[in-house]
């Protein structure tokens, strides 16, 4: 009978977690419109009532086929498309983003915390890396020229560097979340606000004071729009 009673018990816990990490990884529905104005808050956003979508809704004149702006100091331009410019983008998990290069012109090492990403090169040659997480910090890199593709695995610290002293570059980049995030370490770093306490940051990158209060007094440009 205790037997018996055990595997019942066994049984009843095998059911109950696997109801507890079960999920949906695909949408419920054609489409889930971002409502904005919605007071509901939700991880994302609420549908949009579906009478009320229209086709602009899943539309955005983006100009991507123009050349942006890469004169700020990092000599890089990303232009986002995410859910907060293109409603239709809701529960899709996808996004993308055009990326102008200056000639010697970086995309900084940052990170996505919520999407990998997929780059191709559309113009010009990219020097491109990523770190792997600890305790290996293995560095992947390769130089990319026109037409080649690229993978940045989620959350993984990585850059592109445009090595060419004339000759601008453009690459095309595609997220698997509607909204990836991105953190751009060194102003994460050295241009919080608050700072960090530089007693802090001088351990951890084992330098004096005086070199992290000098890197927490520069301007830290963001080159996403």
């Amino acid at each position: 009978m205790a037997s018996s009673n055990i595997f019942l018990l066994t049984v009843l816990l095998a059911l109950v977690t696997s109801g507890a990490v079960a999920s949906d990884p695909s949408p419920l529905q054609d489409f889930c419109v971002a409502d904005k104005d919605s007071p509901v808050r939700v991880n994302g956003f609420p549908c949009k009532d579906v009478k009320d979508v229209k086709v602009d809704d899943f539309f955005l004149a983006a100009n991507l086929d123009k050349p942006m702006d890469t004169t700020k100091k990092i000599g890089s331009n990303v232009t986002l498309i995410n859910v907060m410019k293109l409603a239709g983008l809701n529960t899709l998990g996808i996004s993308m983003a055009r990326i102008d290069y200056a000639p010697k012109g970086q995309n900084p090492p940052h990170t996505h915390p919520r999407a990998t990403e997929i780059l191709t090169v559309l113009e010009g040659s990219l020097y491109v890396g990523f770190v792997t997480s600890n305790t290996d910090n293995k560095f992947f890199s390769k130089l990319l020229n026109k037409g080649d593709v690229f993978v940045f695995p989620q959350g993984l610290i990585h850059f592109q560097f445009n090595p060419s002293h004339d000759k601008p570059a453009v690459a095309i980049a595609a997220l698997s979340s509607q909204n990836p995030g991105a953190i751009t370490i060194a102003n994460a770093v050295f241009g919080s606000k608050p700072p960090i306490a530089d007693d802090v940051l001088a351990k951890a990158f084992q330098v004096d004071k005086k070199v992290v209060d000098w890197l927490q007094a520069q301007f830290w440009e963001d080159n996403h729009n």
